[in-house]
Parts: structure tokens; C-alpha cells; sequence
């Protein structure tokens, strides 16, 4: 099995940037929050868990109501608990069995929830993406098309930047001021070097 190096970020930090500059150097990357979106859409176990949890209107014609489950759980914490509570165990998993096909000397598991999550074990390093918080707000509010307040309740349920980069083993500054891909190759060296 390929050894396993997080890669994590508040949201808006730039870690899906730094995740495919790692897949254009040759990493394979696990993106574990496209692996949970998959999860609930596909998986009947947790389908079941969620209508149990969530009601039946959580799901529609189209599949999983994501806006209906943002609704919930971004305005309450317990809820969100109870969601990642179902849907973190089998992503966890999804990884370590994507992990153990992979060749390459070491693959990257991006997923912003990673010390939230207790998916921290189990990996060889962790790399934390950080970025001022007005310009991570900015660059949710362009992606995602929703307001300040939105993207800000979204961050209070994630532990603070300045203690998750610290839990990191390494840091990559995406502050628009420092290059991304001399970081990157850095630490490409510094992983290998310690495997």
C-alpha cells in the first residue's frame, strides 16, 4: 500500500489547487469530500441512515438534496456532527482501499475535515493549506456564488486555521504572494526524503 499524506485546508485555503499540482507531478490524490458526496448518493446503508436521520424529503428525483442538507447542518452543529457521525467512517475506508492499489511511493488524501474527522491515523504526514481568511471568503463567495455570512457560518464549523496548520506537519502558504508550485516540488523532495 502507497503510504498516505493528507493534504487539508479551511475552506477556500486552496488545497484542491496544491492537490492537482501534486496530480500533475504524478501523485495519485484521493479527493475524500467528492468521495462523501459519492457516498451518499450511491451507498443504500447510508441512503437509509440519512432519511432515518434527515427524513425522506432529504433525497428527491435528482438524488441527494444537498442545499435541504447544507440548510441543516450548517445551522446546527449537532446535526453536522450526526452527518459526519454516518458518512466519515466509510470514506475513511474508501481511502485505505484506493490507497492500497496505488504504486507510487506515496499518494495524497485531500479533505478539509481531516483532524475533524479523526482521519489524521492512519496517515504518514499531513500538509495544511493556508490563506488570509478575507481572501479565503472572496474565493468562496466567487466559487460557490453565495454571500459573506454564508461562507463565514460555513468556517465556524471547521476548527481554526491557526490551529489546524499547527497539528500540520507541513504548511503552504496560498496567499497570491507565494508560488504554489515551488512549494510543492519542496515538499515533494522533503516526502520522499522521509519515507
Amino acid at each position: 500500500m502507497a503510504t498516505m499524506i493528507g493534504l487539508t485546508g479551511g475552506i477556500g485555503s486552496g488545497k484542491s489547487v496544491v492537490a492537482k499540482i501534486f496530480s500533475t507531478i504524478g501523485i495519485p490524490v484521493f479527493n475524500a469530500d467528492e468521495e462523501a458526496k459519492h457516498i451518499m448518493q450511491t451507498s443504500p446503508t447510508i441512503k437509509a441512515k440519512l432519511i432515518e436521520q434527515f427524513g425522506t424529503d432529504i433525497y428527491n428525483e435528482h438524488g441527494l438534496d444537498k442545499e435541504k442538507l447544507a440548510s441543516i447542518v450548517f445551522n446546527d452543529s449537532f446535526q453536522l456532527q450526526l452527518l459526519n457521525a454516518i458518512v466519515h467512517p466509510m470514506t475513511i475506508q474508501a481511502a485505505k482501499d484506493w490507497a492500497a492499489k496505488q504504486t507510487s511511493p506515496y499518494v495524497i488524501k485531500e479533505a478539509a475535515l481531516i483532524f475533524e474527522s479523526g482521519a489524521a491515523d492512519g496517515l504518514f504526514k499531513v500538509i495544511g493549506v493556508t490563506a488570509p481568511i478575507s481572501l479565503r471568503i472572496q474565493r468562496v463567495m466567487q466559487r460557490d456564488g453565495v454571500s459573506k455570512e454564508q461562507v463565514e457560518a460555513r468556517m465556524q464549523h471547521q476548527i481554526s486555521d491557526t490551529i489546524k496548520m499547527r497539528l500540520c506537519d507541513y504548511v503552504i502558504q496560498n496567499n497570491n504572494q507565494e508560488m504554489l508550485i515551488p512549494q510543492v516540488l519542496e515538499l515533494d523532495k522533503a516526502i520522499r526524503a522521509a519515507l
